[in-house]
């Protein structure tokens, strides 16, 4: 088990762990009755805050944040001598936690995506775990919920008996919203990226030699280049860029140098 604390890749504090640390943390905040936000970042993440401060903050008050990607865990290695072998990949991290749930009768909530997806992920995981204990699933309205409807939210929630919630709403909505529902909740709330669709059996995953050589971006991108080509092509170069500069001591990232955001985006 590796845990190596956080670290600054670009002004974002990531966490220098592998996948047995994460799971020890959230399954054992989940044990307990713990609130404890989680997320998955990739280069998409990471150049997210970069450009955006608040969204920075919200990361950077999120308990827990996994290298996703490849290029964030070498970030990781070439920057703080982590010494990582490999990442925490979102929807492996999830298939790891589900897994653990369903050993430990641990109650789950799934939330965001669509109802279809929810529908087809709810069928494969009672296929594949099944002692699983789905306590409740609710898509994403992906707007900004009123006070009232954020308030029902989380009542539907702790009405489910849930003790572990799985988010998702994409980057960087589903960040937002672990970050923002931390502390209504008071579970772990995870945010999954893509893992609900890539378990409902509705997208497919990258070749693991692609993955494990950094291009699963590629593959997506070959996948939905009108939704995608923006993200990567426009975004991996710069974050290269900035994390030689790092690297080099020619430009330094505060973390800290950010205020809370002044209003909640309210998510759903």
């Amino acid at each position: 088990m590796i845990d190596r604390g956080k670290h600054n890749v670009l002004g974002v504090c990531v966490d220098a762990v592998d996948y047995d640390a994460a799971v020890d943390r959230i399954i054992t905040a989940a044990q307990a009755g713990l609130p404890l936000s989680a997320a998955a970042v990739s280069v998409h993440g990471v150049m997210t805050a970069v450009s955006d401060a608040d969204h920075r903050y919200r990361l950077n008050h999120i308990d827990l944040v996994v290298p996703d990607g490849q290029p964030v865990r070498w970030a990781l290695n070439r920057l703080h001598g982590a010494q990582l072998k490999d990442r925490v990949y979102g929807p492996n991290l999830t298939l790891k936690l589900w897994a653990k749930a369903a050993e430990l009768s641990i109650p789950i909530f799934l939330y965001g995506s669509r109802s279809e997806v929810l529908a087809a992920l709810r069928a494969q995981l009672e296929r594949r775990f099944p002692s699983i204990v789905i306590a409740g699933s609710t898509p994403g309205q992906f707007r900004q919920l009123s006070l009232a409807e954020r308030d029902e939210v989380v009542a539907s929630i702790h009405r489910s008996g849930a003790r572990m919630v799985f988010v998702g709403l994409g980057c960087p909505r589903q960040e937002v919203w672990v970050y923002e529902y931390r502390s209504l909740l008071g579970v772990p709330l995870v945010a999954v990226g893509a893992a609900f669709d890539f378990h409902a059996g509705l997208l497919p995953q990258a070749p693991s030699y692609m993955q494990r050589a950094g291009l699963e971006w590629f593959y997506r991108l070959t996948r939905e280049p009108r939704r995608l080509w923006r993200r990567y092509l426009l975004i991996n170069p710069p974050y290269l860029a900035l994390v030689t500069l790092q690297a080099a001591g020619l430009k330094h990232f505060d973390p800290l140098a950010v205020q809370p955001p002044a209003t909640e985006l309210r998510y759903g």
